[in-house]
Formats: C-alpha cells, sequence, structure tokens
C-alpha cells in the first residue's frame, strides 16, 4: 500500500523535528488530500464527469491504493 503525501509530512515532521499534531487535523488534511486523489482520477479518465459509476471506480481505486476510505 502506498503512502499519501500527507502521512509522509506528518510522519516526518514527528520523526525529525518532533511536531505533534492534533487527530484533528491530520484527519482534515487527509480528508483534503484524498478529494484531490479523487478529482484528479475523475479528471484523467473521464474528462471530469460524474456518475454512479465512476463515483465507484474513484472510490475503489482510493481504497486499492491507500487504504480504506472513510466514505
Amino acid at each position: 500500500m502506498k503512502q499519501t503525501a500527507v502521512d509522509w509530512v506528518f510522519e516526518y515532521l514527528w520523526e525529525n523535528h518532533h511536531l505533534s499534531f492534533s487527530d484533528n487535523v491530520l484527519a482534515k488534511a487527509k480528508e483534503m488530500e484524498k478529494e484531490q486523489i479523487v478529482e484528479a482520477y475523475d479528471a484523467g479518465l473521464f474528462d471530469g464527469t460524474m456518475d454512479d459509476v465512476n463515483d465507484r471506480m474513484h472510490k475503489q481505486y482510493y481504497n486499492e491504493t491507500y487504504g480504506k476510505s472513510n466514505s
């Protein structure tokens, strides 16, 4: 499973600079990143169109690539 950029940054800051963040900050950053990944996937494959099939496909892509989503 791939690590997202948000996961990497939070892990790097914790390990190298001992900075900690609330769970809310990490959750919000991960949700924003997820939305960006989904939008990029949709734009790349479907020229930005959305329907039920596309909605399931981008969620499946995200879940398989980065782990189970919250939605």
